[in-house]
């Protein structure tokens, strides 16, 4: 069995099995699968990226606090809750 019928087959199957797996649709399953796979064969596959050259790891910058980044100590203050309305 070649490596396309066997790629039909799954393909057979995996519809089979999500269509519920009823009687006598065989001979449609496998068009279906056979046009999935064709289509699939056609399809060109994507290209693997290349490699990232392998460099040193750049040195760790050192952390500064936050007042000297420029951000507040503290973390900013809530809104108040809006007030609700009496029912009349």
């Amino acid at each position: 069995m070649s490596t396309e019928d066997k790629r039909v087959r799954e393909f057979a199957y995996q519809i089979w099995e999500s269509e519920g797996k009823p009687q006598g649709q065989d001979a449609r399953h496998w068009e279906m699968a056979r046009k999935l796979a064709e289509a699939e064969a056609l399809t060109p596959s994507k290209p693997k990226p290349a490699a990232k050259p392998k460099t040193a790891p750049k040195p760790a910058a050192k952390a500064k606090p936050a007042a000297a980044a420029g951000k507040p100590a503290t973390p900013a203050a809530k809104k108040p809750a809006a007030t609700k309305k009496p029912k009349p």
